[in-house]
């Protein structure tokens, strides 16, 4: 995995986890129960088969708790692990390592589930031209980081946010009068660089896109007869993206329809949690 995330990025989402963990009065329990001056070791190990995203928030959590804590990562972000490898190793004052436990694992578990999420729908397609992408079904102010956690499974990143490319869906064609209408306002009021793609329901839309042009367009919710006849249709003018009641035991037969993409909301908004725990290494 080569796209690292920026790292005040992921300071910024981490410290607000902390404060939220920490609340008004810090870690009450740790602090009424080890001492001040405690050290402690802790391996940081998969409870469970999968790809790991997140060192760097981990890493996050324990440097904002103290900077005195030694962070040494055993894998890397994308690789696969198995239940038992370890993940990383962690030193220092054990008052700030058991505070920063939850916050570490929380984002580890999360965003490593969201990359074996993603690596699984990844081998399903595998043989074909189709690519996974994801949505911005994410969880709030989480979006950058459950985004790379696609990329660590290795999906791809559709649009972040709304203001870096045109997707002109259902409601945008209803409200404009209709998609001819909907692209023509589209290509009017943009940049030359912004992308423009338009959401269809059916053939008879997918044909007036054709008609007008534009950059991709998202084939929603279509059989998989009439996939292959957008396909067909589209003859590799535009990106097609297939979306809609997309699932692991479906996505493999979309892909055999000829589309380059398929958006699967579920990467973000529905991946298990990954299973890591940490443990004391108890002298």
């Amino acid at each position: 995995m080569n796209c690292e995330l920026p790292p005040l990025l992921v300071e910024e989402a981490v410290r607000a986890a902390l404060a939220e963990d920490l609340g008004r009065a810090g870690d009450v329990t740790t602090q009424a129960t080890i001492p001040a001056n405690a050290r402690a070791c802790a391996a940081i190990v998969a409870r469970d088969s999968g790809v790991v995203a997140g060192l760097a928030a981990a890493r996050a959590a324990f440097a904002l708790s103290d900077p005195e804590i030694l962070f040494e990562a055993q894998t890397n972000d994308g690789a696969r692990v198995e239940p038992g490898s370890l993940i990383a190793h962690v030193s220092g004052p054990a008052r700030a390592i058991l505070s920063a436990e939850r916050v570490a694992l929380n984002f580890l578990g999360r965003l490593s589930g969201i990359a074996t999420l993603t690596a699984r729908y990844v081998s399903a397609v595998a043989g074909t031209s189709a690519r996974i992408c994801d949505t911005r079904k994410t969880t709030p102010l989480l979006r950058a980081l459950e985004k790379y956690a696609v990329r660590c499974g290795g999906g791809v990143n559709h649009r972040f946010g709304l203001d870096d490319a045109v997707l002109i869906k259902d409601n945008h064609i209803a409200v404009a009068g209709g998609v001819i209408p909907a692209l023509r306002a589209a290509k009017a009021n943009i940049g030359h660089l912004v992308k423009v793609e338009i959401e269809v329901d059916t053939l008879d839309q997918l044909r007036e896109v054709l008609d007008e042009g534009a950059d991709a367009v998202l084939l929603d919710n279509m059989t998989l007869d009439d996939l292959r006849r957008a396909v067909a249709l589209v003859g590799g003018r535009m990106i097609c993206e297939a979306s809609g009641g997309v699932t692991l035991s479906n996505v493999a037969e979309i892909a055999k329809t000829g589309v380059n993409l398929i958006s699967v909301g579920a990467l973000t908004h529905s991946a298990p949690a990954f299973d890591v725990g940490l443990d004391m290494e108890i002298n």
